[in-house]
């Protein structure tokens, strides 16, 4: 039988994981409402978590951010061992990493460059590689856990293409951000780069040719995606390569100045547009 209560619990914690995805990122929740509803709520409670830790170390003013985040990632793992927890969006990030056995590396890269945040404002390559495997190929690889229903091969299959357009979207997310993180935050996620004064169109190309690559390796897989998340995961791609294009055309003095948008009628068209290559013509 089951619990009524319980179950009530878990349904609120999802909801809550779907508001703050919804509230923090028009675009990715975009991407979210166009998988199969199946695949909701997990993607959901995998955001949740992650925009959470983010903003302990990026928002929050006047607090001992250290022992929050240590805390933060305490109670993350006893809710995992335990099954539930009294903070909803641990709840249903937990109910998440037992029902499709999400690896707990990942889940432990993906903190580990949160709190790099917390310690460094630059990065040689190396750690720079490393925050991004944290940050963004790590949590691309829960939500692929996710997406091919707990079949390893596929996952293995996969997998190369799930971090190739994990670590793009990083990038972007790099160029577009630039004012906020070194004016807000004191950061720059450059390698090798200590100073926004260093920043030019060259470093900036270098990094552009890098997410060319990505972007084509990720759409290979992409197109082996079964038909449930197919559509979710190509509009997010089709979004971040229309940013991606505003931002090759922006000089990197502008971008140090403000910060690059795309319009919501242009990403109702991504929408639209994929709903056609994918559902209607199928050559995706």
């Amino acid at each position: 039988m089951i619990d009524t209560s319980e179950h009530l619990f878990t349904t609120v914690s999802f909801e809550l994981s779907k508001t703050v995805t919804r509230r923090y990122s028009t675009s990715f929740s975009m991407g979210v409402s166009a998988l199969d509803k199946k695949y909701q709520d997990a993607i959901y409670g995998i955001y949740g978590f992650v925009r959470i830790a983010d903003e302990i170390v990026d928002t929050f003013k006047n607090i001992n951010k250290e022992k929050l985040f240590n805390e933060f990632r305490k109670q993350t793992y006893q809710a995992i061992e335990d099954g539930i927890s009294t903070n909803p969006i641990l709840h249903s990030f937990q109910k998440v990493v037992n029902d499709y056995n999400i690896s707990k590396a990942h889940i432990d890269a993906f903190l580990n460059s949160m709190q790099m945040d917390l310690y460094y404002s630059a990065h040689d390559r190396e750690r720079y590689d490393q925050y991004i495997f944290g940050s963004a190929e790590a949590v691309g690889l829960m939500c692929l856990k996710v997406f091919v229903d707990g079949n390893q091969e596929n996952y293995d299959e996969l997998e190369p293409y799930a971090k190739a357009l994990g670590s793009a979207f990083q990038k972007v997310n790099f160029l577009r951000d630039i004012r906020s993180d070194f004016e807000e935050r004191g950061r720059l996620y450059f390698p090798d780069i200590d100073d926004e004064i260093e920043l030019t169109n060259e470093n900036k190309r270098k990094l552009e040719e890098e997410v060319k690559n990505e972007f084509s390796k990720a759409l290979i897989g992409i197109k082996q995606l079964n038909n449930g998340v197919k559509l979710g995961v190509y509009s997010a791609y089709e979004y971040y390569r229309a940013l991606f294009k505003r931002i090759v055309n922006t000089d990197i003095q502008v971008l140090k100045k403000q910060r690059i948008r795309v319009p919501d009628l242009i990403k109702l068209i991504i929408l639209i547009n994929s709903y056609l290559k994918v559902k209607i013509l199928r050559i995706i």
